[in-house]
């Protein structure tokens, strides 16, 4: 097998249709190096925090 092609393998979950790595939304502004794919449904993140979400804790 060619390097190439396991590469291709192993970050099959990864490639979007024109055949290069594509992060989440949430992950493409992160600086952390826990990036997810993007066909993965981000339920939680330890280290993304939104301002909706603070801004909710303040007000309730």
């Amino acid at each position: 097998m060619s390097r190439s092609k396991k590469w291709r393998l192993e970050w099959s979950f990864f490639l979007g249709s024109n055949g290069r790595r594509q992060y989440n939304k949430l992950c493409k502004s992160c600086t952390n190096d826990c990036k997810q794919s993007l066909r993965a449904k981000v339920i939680a993140c330890p280290h993304y925090r939104s301002r909706r979400s603070a801004n909710c804790k303040d007000k309730g």
